[in-house]
């Protein structure tokens, strides 16, 4: 292959080009010649003429070179005007082209975050291992569904797709829902189903009639639940000599077929009943599996007593339904039929009218989609659209306002707290209340210390009476007095003595007795006695003086404390007339009269403006 020739430097064209800020290379933006004018259409092309130099160079140097004659130029074709849309323009056209291009599909997926407003609409999100979309259900076709959604559910959904154009967000208005089979356990209990069936445990030979009349009824289910409750309900209002017995066990959970299978094994060997029920509520397939079990299935086989299967709702069947005696509808249902022969034959009228009445949904379900489904006026359905959206966004409103509602409703709790501790921490009440407690106690405490003073000043007295009595001047002189006497018998005989004595020893006998001196040791025992008094009062005194200067501290802490204490220093309560306490603007009205209590009397006022704290 030849080779491509170089690059020729840029020439005068490429030049001018650069000048113009314009970048060489075959993605340059050509010039785009004006549109013309009013009634002027575009030029035809004119005859071929020879190319010149100009026509030679790149299409980004000729739209940087100065603009020839117009018959020079070669015509183009105009450049599409650009569109501006609004958000709303935007949206809409997009809803309308999805709504036309998607106006009836089939969707499966599980559903998650449900929400069922109380317009009657039910929102919830499809998804699966890959993708979410959101979905609404509108109350008219929610009222036609005959079993009710909930969380992790796998449902087939058909309905068509809009955008909800507040959010602008892409979502599936659903028609119609169905649950999806339950897999692995749906294959099980069809496998079962076939053994059993084989085994002959379903045939109608050996099922056996209901005693007209039972006198008692032996029921196999969870004594917690509703199901005992709306059993004993209907049994005592139609039959109010029947007996019931219930065996209680577990309806769902690994343990749950076993003690199903014992409770029947129980009142078919007691014999104490006349016929058995085994019941429990509606549910999954899943929550249900105890009674699709083979254990319970031979142990219904092997009852020797009618049994009844009064398990989940209408449209729920299970194997313990195939091989019971009888299957009952719902628990309800099988009181019913146990007390109640004679109305068998009407109550299979109500079935069979409850049967066509589902046909009858059924129909009137299926012809309004085959309805929806065709072409109708326009505007109608323009006008539905409209008002289901308007629905939704009213819903998602009065979420938004309950949630706000909620929010501001706890915040006034905290902050109403929060007042309410403080203001009892400024309460009167509660600080009279804080200061009596103290005073009692201060009380109780100065009267303890006043009786232990008391006591031990008895004590004292006591002491000191019995030492003056010890020191009493009476006793003293009669002590003294027989001394005395001794003395003077002593002297009697000393004299008698000194009589025949010398001169000498008489006088050293009378110096001896000089030592003696009666009136001396008296003058001595009294001045020790007057001075034991005199100390013995300055004492006592001193006591009482301390006694006293106490009782008046405490007094002085008493009275600082002292509500009337804190009305002297300015403050007044205020009472309404029935007499109760005023603690908050918001307990008196405009115009009633209160009374002012001060320190020293009270005041009549009337209430002319409240200003709460927290306006």
């Amino acid at each position: 292959m030849p080779k491509s020739a170089p690059k020729a430097a840029p020439d005068a064209g490429e030049q001018l080009g650069l000048l113009f800020g314009q970048e060489p290379g075959p993605a340059a933006t050509r010039a785009i010649p004006p549109a013309p004018g009013p009634g002027e259409g575009p030029e035809k092309p004119s005859a071929k003429r020879p190319k010149s130099r100009g026509d030679t160079l790149p299409a980004w140097a000729r739209a940087a070179m100065p603009q020839a004659p117009l018959e020079d130029v070669e015509d183009e074709p105009p450049a599409p005007a650009r569109r501006v849309w609004l958000v709303a323009d935007l949206v809409g056209e997009v809803r309308a082209h999805m709504e036309a291009a998607y106006p009836d599909v089939w969707v499966r997926g599980e559903i998650s975050n449900l929400r069922a407003a109380p317009s009657g609409h039910i929102y919830f999100t499809l998804k699966d291992g890959d993708a979410a979309l959101p979905a609404v259900l509108f109350r008219k076709q929610a009222l036609l569904l005959r079993f009710r959604p909930e969380d992790g559910l796998e449902v087939l959904l058909r309905g068509r797709v809009s955008v909800y154009e507040q959010r602008g967000q892409m979502q599936l208005i659903a028609e119609y829902l169905e649950p999806v089979g339950a897999g692995s356990l749906q294959v099980a209990f069809e496998q079962l189903k076939r053994k059993l069936e084989g085994e002959g445990l379903f045939a109608a030979a050996r099922k056996r009639q209901l005693p007209a009349f039972p006198r008692c009824v032996g029921i196999v289910t969870s004594p917690a639940g509703a199901v005992i409750r709306d059993f004993l309900n209907v049994a005592g209002r139609r039959h109010a000599a029947l007996d019931v017995l219930l065996y209680p066990a577990m309806v769902q959970g690994e343990s749950a077929a076993a003690e199903i299978a014992a409770g029947i094994a129980y009142f078919s060997r007691a014999g104490s009943v006349d016929v058995i029920v085994i019941a429990r509520g509606g549910g999954s397939l899943e929550d249900m599996a105890a009674f699709n079990s083979e254990r319970v299935a031979r142990a219904i086989a092997a009852c020797a007593l009618p049994l009844v299967s009064a398990v989940g709702h209408e449209t729920d069947f299970t194997i313990a339904d195939f091989v019971a005696d009888l299957r009952a509808p719902t628990p309800s249902a099988a009181a019913e039929l146990i007390t109640a022969a004679q109305h068998r034959i009407e109550e299979h009228v109500q079935a069979l009218d409850a049967r066509l009445g589902r046909a009858a949904r059924f129909r009137l379900t299926t012809a309004w989609q085959r309805f929806g489904a065709l072409e109708i006026e326009g505007s109608l359905a323009r006008v539905r659209n409209s008002l289901g959206r308007r629905e939704q966004r009213l819903d998602e409103q009065r979420f938004r306002l309950e949630r706000s509602q909620r929010e501001r409703l706890h915040r006034a709790a905290d902050r109403h707290r929060a007042l309410h501790a403080a203001l009892l921490r400024q309460d009167a009440t509660h600080r009279l209340r804080v200061m009596r407690e103290r005073f009692a106690a201060l009380g109780a405490r100065l009267e303890r210390s006043m009786d232990q003073q008391l006591a031990l000043a008895r004590r004292r007295s006591a002491v000191a009476a019995e030492t003056l009595k010890r020191h009493n001047p009476a006793a003293c002189i009669r002590r003294m007095a027989e001394r005395w006497k001794g003395f003077e018998t002593r002297l009697a005989r000393a004299a008698e003595v000194a009589l025949a004595l010398p001169e000498s020893r008489y006088r050293a006998a009378a110096h001896g007795m000089a030592r003696f001196d009666v009136l001396q040791s008296l003058r001595r025992r009294g001045a020790g006695r007057t001075a034991l008094e005199s100390r013995l009062l300055r004492t006592v005194a001193a006591r009482l003086d301390r006694s006293t200067h106490q009782h008046a501290a405490a007094q002085r802490s008493l009275g600082s404390l002292s509500p009337l204490a804190v009305l002297g220093r300015g403050y007044a309560l205020v009472f309404r007339a029935d007499g109760s306490l005023v603690k908050r603007p918001g307990d008196t009205r405009v115009g009633e009269a209160v009374e002012l209590r001060l320190a020293e009397g009270s005041l009549g006022a009337v209430v002319t403006q409240r200003n709460p704290e927290n306006e």
